[in-house]
């Protein structure tokens, strides 16, 4: 037996599970930037939603949203309906029933983000 080739796989063993666990380490080390980075950024449009729902929108005024602390009872009750993301955005671009279209006084990313606000709050 040649102790240097058993040194030497011996070496080969290590580094190959050195390399491994870097790999392993960067991957997990990636998708945690990823994971936390993505709730930073949904939690950042989700108060922008709620600020343009108390604010811009004037939405409190007409809507019931109990996370908002609003009690409108002009338009419907929004945790008794609660609206998906799609339907808000239906109804702040394009006016439903006596509620106006928000096209053009708010912007497509602040009806994204008070449409967010509302499909999630609404579940509370």
């Amino acid at each position: 037996i040649d102790l240097f080739k058993i040194f030497y796989l011996w070496y080969q063993i290590l580094w190959k599970k050195k390399l491994i666990n870097l790999c392993k380490l960067l991957l997990y080390s990636f998708l945690f930037i990823i994971i936390f980075s993505q709730k930073l950024i949904s939690d950042e449009i989700y108060k922008k939603g709620k600020e343009i729902f108390l604010e811009n929108g004037n939405c409190a005024t007409c809507h019931a949203l109990v996370d908002a602390g609003a009690t409108g009872n002009i338009g419907p009750n929004l945790n008794e309906i609660k609206p998906d993301m799609m339907r808000v955005i239906m109804a702040v671009t394009n006016g439903i029933g006596v509620m106006p279209s928000y096209q053009g006084i708010l912007s497509e990313e602040e009806i994204e983000a008070v449409a967010k606000y509302v499909s999630e709050s609404s579940l509370k």
